[in-house]
């Protein structure tokens, strides 16, 4: 199955589409790890949506931040021994 930038996807479509179980696909909706319009009761999730968290630059950008993220905090450490 294809994953459709322009198409717009119900939760269970998209949980198929990622191969996730319903409860990962509830987390990450409301984790904002995917950015999902509600209408009315239900969400809506566009393609595009799906394609950029399948994304390997994506999943690099995060691993860099993450990086930056754990760099900045160990250096800040230093700075200031436990008193």
């Amino acid at each position: 199955m294809e994953i459709k930038e322009h198409e717009v996807y119900t939760p269970r479509e998209a949980q198929a589409l990622l191969k996730v179980s319903s409860s990962t696909m509830t987390r990450m909706i409301k984790g904002n790890l995917i950015h999902a319009a509600k209408v009315g009761k239900q969400y809506r999730i566009l393609g595009k949506e799906l394609l950029r968290l399948v994304s390997p630059k994506l999943e690099d950008k995060v691993g860099k931040l993450y990086n930056r993220g754990r760099r900045w905090l160990h250096e800040d450490d230093s700075r200031h021994p436990p008193t």
